[in-house]
């Protein structure tokens, strides 16, 4: 099954693509977070995405990101939501909307995101943003994988250790950035030079590339 997985980020991402592949799934990497601001952290988490599409020998899809239209279509009203409020739950049916969307346009048979790998994210709320997705995109089947389960939260963390990837404490948005601040969180976990190539395990690797 040729599987599009929503990745928010390559730490998260690190568990749950190996997690496809033992299922049997040739699984993509699609880069879809128009919530991530400024334009510097969009580029800095996609560059340890990028990191770990070349170990795995993964394609990575890049989305252009819309920050403004994220911005008037998920957070106006609603910036003073806590986290996994309404807020949030509108920010993962939006991200999980553009999955589907280029999934069914593209040739692939479902999607799953990475999203559930994360003990910060209630996997009940997110399948039901993936299963209203789905519908509006025409019924490509979204796979509601709970990717923190059987320790996948704590392969996510050790893999991005391994490959040097830089983690952050946030999921992405200003919002959620100024509440771990408030809350005197660190915002960067580990953000460590990542090793040099000829130290990290890897496949063939596959051209990222950006939708027209």
């Amino acid at each position: 099954m040729r599987t599009l997985l929503h990745c928010c980020c390559g730490p998260c991402a690190s568990a749950c693509a190996p997690a496809l592949r033992r299922k049997g799934h040739d699984a993509a990497l699609f880069y879809s977070n128009s919530n991530i601001a400024p334009a510097e952290e969009f580029s800095r988490r996609l560059d340890s995405l990028r990191i770990l599409a070349e170990a795995d020998g993964l394609e990575c899809i890049v989305d252009p990101p819309d920050h403004a239209d994220w911005l008037a279509k998920v957070a106006a009203g609603l910036e003073g939501e806590p986290e996994k409020g309404a807020r949030c739950a509108l920010c993962w049916r939006y991200s999980l909307e553009r999955t589907a969307r280029y999934a069914a346009a593209n040739g692939f048979d479902a999607f799953a995101t990475s999203l559930t790998v994360s003990p910060h994210k209630p996997s009940a709320a997110v399948f039901a943003a993936g299963r209203a997705a789905s519908q509006a995109a025409g019924g490509i089947p979204f796979l509601e994988e709970d990717f923190k389960k059987k320790g996948g939260f704590a392969v996510s963390v050790e893999r991005s250790r391994a490959l040097g990837l830089y983690r952050q404490s946030w999921c992405g948005c200003e919002f959620s950035r100024r509440a771990c601040a408030a809350a005197g969180r660190t915002l960067v976990k580990e953000a460590k030079e990542a090793p040099p190539a000829e130290a990290r395990p890897r496949e063939a690797s596959r051209t990222p590339r950006t939708p027209a």
